[in-house]
């Protein structure tokens, strides 16, 4: 359904104010136009076609509608809701409204879950699985696995890579995060290696396809144009399914990146700094390790632990009863009573 006029004159203002005042990227102006354009179908299929004539009672059945009748998950109920929060905290702060209805909203309950991540075995197995067998860019997808892997790097910031952020000399990849956030992140020497392989015998002939519209980007498909985010998902998944590997997308190998990072020992702060994420709190979910891991952590680090292990070390030396072995020791006589010594 076709959003109301006036609806849309002031989602078009509000869209236009976080892009050029907070500088919001587009993928996120875009999930807000998604979301204010389904509220105002459901206001305006209720009878009210300005949303900012919308009451606390409207927004609060608005949102139990997703939950409910949408069946929508709770985290996609929260950003809708943050939505709703921003575009008429916007419109009181403009004077639009002289009441916000969305500040005294509650957030639903989500639960936390741990990022599926894969082991160091089975990333080297989907990492070095594209060969020459599987088609003429298997260049391509070897190298884009081997920077996402890397470098830690989110779907829509593998795809916007240009050739001019790719520093093979230093080591590392100038990357474009959320809300246009530059960083610069040191890659390994595979993904140096392949991706400068990928440059000199794959690149020059898409680019040559496609008739300078290549925008300068690093990856390119088939016709020569720029990988979108899309393409990079269906790319992960279909060579995660001709891998065997079940459940793979492309935030899997960030997470893998980040929870090897993890376990190898490095610095919670470093893990947050290549990961471009702005707080601490959202780099935290990778500090969850394996129960093994945990027992050999415990088992070499805790006071107790040690101890135990030390003494029980010395018992497997001396043998079983904490004597060395093979000796016979005299056993000690009995001490006369206190009553036979008197006597």
């Amino acid at each position: 359904m076709e959003t109301p006029p006036v609806a849309a004159r002031k989602f078009r203002d509000f869209l236009a104010f976080c892009r050029i005042e907070c500088g919001l990227a587009p993928l996120t102006l875009e999930a807000y136009g998604r979301d204010l354009g389904q509220l105002a179908t459901y206001l305006h299929d209720r009878g009210n076609a300005d949303p900012s004539t919308a009451s606390m009672g409207d927004l609060t059945n608005h949102v139990r509608w997703l939950s409910r009748e949408c069946e929508y998950e709770a985290t996609t109920v929260t950003r809708h809701l943050a939505t709703i929060r921003v575009f008429f905290r916007w419109l009181h702060a403009t004077g639009a409204i002289a009441r916000d209805p969305a500040r005294l909203l509650e957030r639903p309950t989500a639960w936390k879950r741990l990022p599926g991540t894969m082991t160091a075995r089975q990333m080297k197995h989907f990492v070095e699985f594209p060969s020459a067998e599987h088609g003429p860019l298997w260049l391509r997808d070897r190298a884009m696995l081997e920077l996402m892997y890397g470098g830690g790097l989110r779907a829509s910031e593998v795809c916007t890579v240009k050739v001019n952020d790719f520093h093979d000399t230093l080591g590392a990849l100038a990357v474009t995060g959320k809300g246009g956030k530059q960083r610069i992140v040191p890659i390994g020497v595979p993904a140096i290696e392949w991706t400068r392989r990928y440059l000199h015998e794959c690149r020059p002939h898409l680019a040559r396809s496609a008739s300078g519209r290549d925008a300068f980007r690093l990856l390119l498909s088939f016709t020569g144009r720029p990988l979108d985010r899309v393409a990079v998902w269906q790319l992960v998944k279909k060579i995660a399914t001709r891998a065997g590997l079940d459940n793979v997308h492309p935030h899997t190998l960030r997470h893998s990146f980040a929870t090897h990072l993890v376990q190898g020992g490095a610095d919670l702060r470093v893990v947050q700094e290549l990961l471009g994420h702005s707080s601490i709190t959202t780099t935290q979910v990778y500090t969850h390790v394996t129960r093994d891991h945990l027992k050999d952590v415990i088992a070499n680090c805790h006071p107790r632990e040690m101890t135990v292990r030390t003494v029980a070390s010395g018992a497997r030396k001396m043998g079983v009863t904490g004597k060395p072995a093979g000796r016979r020791t005299a056993q000690p006589q009995a001490q006369p009573s206190a009553k036979r010594r008197g006597k």
